[in-house]
């Protein structure tokens, strides 16, 4: 057979991976705004908070005379700067703990390529940030989700709930506090039960950090970093994007005492060379200013929530729980498919020429059939916007059950 003649195929890790729910209506969005309607946007965890100007101005500052590539493990200012943070939420480290990524979303691959191996599996409470399942494809890996309920607040899932799923193929527990998409913190008792079940199955523990600051009502996201006795088996997955409001960065990093793990993810870094130069410049005067704004960012984000809440609340059947973190929340809305009814507010509904565009709550779900009447809505607009794109939301439950009635 000729080579003009032989079929061209792609590998079973494309046709296996998802496309995001978060992005995937983002073309009807388009369509409606070259109609003239405003779009909301909740589907995406988007900050419209400024940029901190200690950040902006260090990018703007820096004088180099050549873009050269930098240090496959990251900058040593932005490391040192990175440790001098965690110094002071307690956590001793070493810069050679400390590895910078292009993005948590590299933090993340990167963990899952050094622990499992193709058909391995990674035990991740569900609903869990969609991206999970594209990573764990990328890495030849399954995620096998642990359920957690609405009416509980989506809290960690008990200890019997991961015993029985683990098996031979188990490398890994994978979660996330403060949670993407459901805004739930997990109770320092629950992180020492995973840091402990680890331990005793010979598990990896990885634990994505990135929205640590925040936490509402007095609630305290604990971290891995906590567990000490289990450190050499602790991986932490941190990213700028949140809390510097800075998603373009493209800045994150791994933390793990393990040196022999650290070795192996430095040999990762080599093999992409290194992460942007000019945002870890930036990414270095934001944890060394984060003092300045984090302690007015936090608060304006409990108020964002508690509007959420507020509106939602006046939805008749809507389901939640008031979330204790993130920016965030995982509703039960009163429709029979929110992939469709996500799409037809971009297709067929505006209100006084604006809509809302909503995240469908199946693609946080790894198991077929759930979320099905659930949205991720990410409380990430100003207040007056905000309250406004909810109540275009409750509107089109209104029409869309009204011209969906069977």
């Amino acid at each position: 057979m000729s080579a003009e003649s032989r079929d061209l195929r792609q590998s079973r890790r494309a046709h296996a991976m998802q496309a995001s729910p978060i992005r995937r209506l983002v073309p009807l969005a388009d369509e409606a705004k070259k109609r003239g309607t405003a779009v909301y946007h909740l589907n995406i965890g988007q900050p419209d908070i400024a940029t901190p100007a200690e950040i902006m101005e260090a990018v703007r500052g820096f004088k180099d005379e050549v873009l050269a590539y930098g240090p496959s493990q990251g900058i040593l200012p932005l490391r040192q700067e990175i440790r001098n943070y965690f110094h002071n939420l307690g956590h001793e480290l070493t810069v050679d703990d400390i590895l910078v990524t292009t993005a948590g979303s590299e933090a993340i691959i990167f963990a899952l390529m050094a622990i499992g191996d193709p058909g391995d599996e990674v035990l991740v409470p569900e609903p869990f940030y969609t991206n999970y399942n594209g990573f764990a494809t990328m890495a030849d890996m399954k995620v096998v989700p642990v359920p957690t309920h609405a009416a509980e607040g989506f809290a960690c899932p008990t200890r019997e709930e991961f015993l029985k799923r683990i098996t031979s193929k188990t490398r890994a527990i994978m979660y996330c506090s403060p949670n993407n998409p459901t805004g739930a913190v997990f109770a320092r008792k629950d992180v020492e039960m995973l840091g402990a079940l680890c331990a005793e199955k010979g598990l990896w523990l990885l634990a994505d950090e990135v929205y640590r600051e925040f936490a509402y009502d007095g609630a305290v996201a604990h971290s891995c970093l906590e567990l000490r006795d289990h450190k050499d088996r602790v991986i932490m997955m941190d990213s700028v994007s949140k809390r510097f409001s800075a998603c373009g960065a493209r800045v994150g990093c791994l933390v793990s005492r393990n040196r022999e793990l650290m070795h192996t993810m430095l040999k990762f870094g080599q093999a992409r060379l290194c992460p942007p130069t000019i945002e870890q410049v930036g990414a270095a005067a934001g944890y060394r200013h984060i003092e300045s704004f984090i302690k007015s960012m936090i608060p304006e984000y409990q108020k964002r929530r508690d509007i959420v809440c507020e509106e939602l609340a006046k939805i008749p059947g809507a389901v939640f729980k008031k979330p204790a973190g993130a920016f965030y929340i995982m509703p039960q809305l009163p429709i029979d498919d929110a992939n469709r009814f996500a799409a037809w507010m971009l297709t067929d509904f505006q209100h006084e020429k604006a809509t809302t565009m909503v995240a469908p709550g199946d693609g946080f779900y790894a198991t077929a059939g759930k979320g099905k009447h659930e949205v991720r809505i990410a409380y990430v607009l100003k207040e007056a916007d905000l309250r406004k794109a909810i109540q275009i939301l409750a509107k089109g439950i209104e029409a869309y059950n009204a011209a969906h009635k069977k």
